[in-house]
């Protein structure tokens, strides 16, 4: 490996900028074995590389910075896989926006959605910034329309405010607003709430209202940090605007210039 120079940055986030994937899960390849720096295996953690100099290959295919990345906005449909590949065969959040969607650009999701939950995902090849958005220190937020079985108290949307016990601990405070109270079948009511976390716990929201005695019914993402769902139909998607991407490295304190 060579030594260390002004030129060189670690390798998970050369990965990351090139586009391969977010740091975490670059840190994961090279863990796994899949990335070679001048045909030899690296260690898993704090390597060093000139990317003008070390030739750097996953899974045999040669990594070369990309100089322009690609931001999309996705609206999930329901039972749409968050991954970019799923060996069952079952769809993915990449074969819904296709290979015009791609455009040459070899995108992955930033963060998750389940399948049973619609909304809005940012897809991207900028491995660094899906890092930043990610990471909790930068607490980004998310918004939600979460339709749920019963019209839950006062108490019960303060109790939401304020943190709810799960059992890895008590969620952060959260901004809840009850919308509507219309009928469902049956004789129930179905109450809408939107709710804003700016955690990423598995399955956080759906956790967080069974909490209080109730059950989701729908959930659908319809803010991520600055970007908001708007108008765009269920399936649909759209590339990023420049000041968009500016506001979201804006979010996660990342120069925008």
């Amino acid at each position: 490996m060579p030594g260390e120079s002004s030129s060189q940055e670690r390798l998970n986030r050369f990965l990351a900028r090139a586009g391969v994937a977010s740091r975490r899960a670059a840190d994961e390849l090279i863990s796994s074995g899949a990335v070679r720096v001048n045909g030899e295996r690296p260690p898993p953690s704090g390597v060093l590389i000139d990317p003008s100099k070390d030739h750097i290959t996953v899974d045999g295919r040669v990594v070369r910075p990309v100089t322009r990345h690609r931001y999309i906005v996705l609206n999930k449909p329901l039972g749409v896989i968050t991954t970019a590949r799923d060996e069952s065969a079952r769809t993915t959040v990449l074969d819904v926006v296709g290979e015009e969607g791609h455009s040459g650009h070899r995108l992955f999701p930033v963060g998750r959605l389940d399948a049973d939950t619609s909304g809005l995902l940012l897809l991207t090849d900028d491995g660094e910034l899906a890092f930043r958005l990610t990471h909790p220190r930068y607490k980004v937020s998310k918004e939600y329309i979460a339709v749920v079985i019963g019209n839950p108290s006062a108490s019960d949307l303060e109790a939401l405010r304020s943190g709810v016990k799960l059992e890895e601990g008590i969620t952060a405070p959260a901004e809840v607003e009850a919308l509507a109270v219309t009928a469902g079948s049956r004789d129930s009511v179905l109450a809408e709430l939107r709710i804003v976390i700016r955690e990423g716990r598995h399955r956080q929201v759906r956790r967080m209202v069974h909490a209080i005695g109730h059950k989701v019914h729908s959930l659908r993402r319809t803010g991520f940090g600055p970007l908001k769902l708007g108008r765009l139909k269920t399936g649909g998607w759209r590339v990023l605007g420049e000041a968009e991407v500016a506001a979201l490295r804006r979010a996660v304190g990342e120069d925008a210039g």
